[in-house]
């Protein structure tokens, strides 16, 4: 699959698939519904598309997952991570702040900062510095 090139960013055109793993040196943005069947490591930000799905683990430095994305594998970033509405996802690690939208579900959530919760979640576990809940 091709990926486009601007700057230190990559961006994946509509409707991508790719088979095996992918490795991005610099920012990688992708479309929604981009399915990645292997494992993803970004050495930037990763904006994963609405509806996209990845088959393994994710690293990167930052993230933003959209909605109705699923991620099968660990995520583990650097930074910050925002997990948009209705995501799914196996597990989260994080250095800093992680923010989790309404209807998501995840396993375990990890991280070295705060974690936001913005309406209702399902997770296994909520363990960060602080954990601040806002709605219901």
């Amino acid at each position: 699959m091709k990926v486009y090139r601007h700057g230190d960013t990559y961006i994946a055109p509509k409707g991508s698939f790719f088979d095996g793993n992918v490795k991005i040196d610099g920012n990688f943005i992708t479309p929604p519904e981009t399915h990645i069947w292997g494992n993803m490591v970004v050495a930037g930000r990763l904006e994963l598309g609405p509806g996209s799905t990845v088959g393994g683990f994710v690293e990167a430095d930052s993230i933003v997952v959209g909605h109705d994305a699923r991620i099968k594998g660990p995520l583990r970033v650097l930074e910050t991570a925002t997990i948009c509405d209705n995501a799914c996802l196996h597990s989260i690690k994080a250095g800093g702040n992680i923010t989790l939208r309404p209807g998501v579900r995840v396993g375990a959530v990890n991280s070295d900062e705060t974690i936001f919760v913005y309406g209702k979640v399902t997770s296994e576990r909520l363990f960060g510095r602080a954990v601040k809940v806002y709605g219901t």
